[in-house]
């Protein structure tokens, strides 16, 4: 892609589709929510009409195509960041300039992905592919899996650490002034990804013990 071959642009493309996959995630978790309150009417309802309304049809495969572009352009960026490191910077203590989170995104993303892959595999492909009506029930049933529910915590966990350095990132790509807005962007950061950590992985556990 032709508008795509500068680097800023290319980080700016991908700031853009981290914000709008950030965007999805909190509408996922509003209706995760639904399964604790107020409860199976709700949930099943709100699944009916993610799946029968025209606009949330059409977007399922935006959602997609930017969540590949997002994988695609996360991988291509760390790999040329990589290349053009020279051999004194990587003995250098990065530690002192950045933190965990910021230089394990590209892990943290790809284990999250390979959850997303898992995820797909237990709930979205059943739902698409068999006639389904209590999908209250399929996904509690998923929660009662001691296996499924660490499994789907951990990546929970690794999303909002990917999270609390992506957002800010996100927006210092955008060209936010560093100066101004990078203390304010962490924090906020923070919150983001602690809201979708401890959210998702909540309604996990509160189903595996109840």
């Amino acid at each position: 892609m032709s508008i795509l071959k500068t680097s800023v642009a290319k980080k700016v493309a991908m700031a853009l589709s981290g914000l709008f996959l950030v965007l999805f995630i909190f509408v996922h978790l509003a209706i995760n929510l639904t399964l604790i309150y107020p409860g199976k009417e709700a949930f099943d309802a709100s699944v009916e009409f993610m799946a029968t309304n025209p606009f949330i049809q059409v977007m399922q495969p935006v959602l997609f195509l930017v969540f590949a572009f997002h994988i695609y352009m996360g991988i291509y960026l760390e790999l040329t960041n990589q290349s053009k490191r020279s051999v004194k910077y990587v003995k250098t203590n990065l530690g002192v300039a950045s933190s965990w989170a910021s230089r394990n995104m590209i892990w943290t993303g790809l284990m999250v992905f390979a959850f997303l892959l898992l995820h797909f595999w237990n709930y979205f492909i059943p739902f698409k592919t068999q006639d389904i009506t209590d999908h209250y029930a399929l996904v509690i049933g998923l929660f009662k899996s001691p296996v499924y529910t660490l499994i789907y915590v951990l990546a929970f966990v690794l999303l909002g650490i990917h999270l609390s350095h992506g957002f800010q990132s996100a927006f210092q790509s955008l060209g936010t002034p560093r100066e101004k807005c990078n203390k304010p962007l962490v924090v906020i950061g923070n919150i983001v990804a602690v809201i979708v950590a401890v959210g998702f992985s909540a309604i996990a556990i509160y189903f595996y013990f109840n």
